[in-house]
């Protein structure tokens, strides 16, 4: 399990990461579960993603309300992650983005699926979250418990959820696993978009999805593979 100072800095580059691939832009969060406290949960004061620092991760339990408020703004969809965390024990990693790529697949029926091997990562279904099925009429923003909670349910024993007209949330077992699922749903989600303007698309069978998953969980070398490939592309060789 990482330390904290060590999850600290991963949260920094993953966020710098998540900006360099257009996942994230002015806004947008990700967190990670604290390393010795099940019941809290790290994410940075409400700040521009690209723009994260070490100094600005901030303590949450949750109820997302801060460990020791210093007068420094949270995000107002912090409620997002506290309910994941708290309906989904072993979550340890969680996104909340607005990527324009996903959204269509949001606000149509046309479901988002994996059509190449490392978009299996996404899952072999994705729901989809509406705020307005149970709080009718609102500015689409999670800013309470009841709505992360309705959300963290909606997920289900997927790895994201959709939510309509306003982005997606990705949970994983691990903050990389987060950054990467993420990344790899907005590049599927573009070259699905793409396949379906040229004809009939074939998906990854359940199968082919539940061997590249198995195979995926079995190695580490893949998973720091990728993570120093993003990390490198932002920049991050000095954090």
């Amino acid at each position: 399990m990482h330390g904290l100072v060590e999850l600290s800095r991963d949260i920094v580059i993953a966020n710098r990461i998540l900006a360099n691939q257009g996942v994230v832009d002015g806004f947008g969060h990700v967190s990670a579960r604290h390393p010795d406290n099940p019941e809290r949960f790290l994410l940075s004061r409400s700040r521009s993603p690209e723009l994260v620092s070490i100094d600005d991760i901030r303590e949450f339990n949750l109820e997302g309300e801060m460990i020791d408020p210093d007068g420094s703004s949270p995000y107002l969809e912090r409620f997002i992650h506290a309910a994941v965390y708290e309906l989904h024990p072993e979550i340890n990693g969680c996104v909340h983005s607005h990527a324009e790529d996903l959204l269509p697949f949001g606000i149509t029926n046309i479901p988002l699926k994996p059509v190449f091997h490392n978009a299996s990562r996404i899952g072999k279904t994705v729901p989809v979250w509406d705020i307005s099925d149970k709080f009718g009429g609102t500015d689409m923003l999670v800013v309470n418990m009841d709505h992360g909670r309705d959300l963290a349910r909606a997920l289900g024993d997927s790895r994201l959820v959709l939510m309509r007209g306003h982005g997606l949330t990705v949970a994983t077992e691990s903050l990389h696993t987060a950054v990467t699922t993420a990344i790899y749903a907005v590049i599927n989600a573009r070259v699905q978009t793409k396949a379906m303007q040229m004809g009939e698309v074939k998906f990854l069978s359940e199968g082919e999805v539940d061997a590249a998953i198995a195979k995926a969980k079995a190695s580490t070398i893949g998973h720091k593979r990728i993570w120093e490939y993003f990390s490198r592309r932002a920049g991050c060789e000095e954090l």
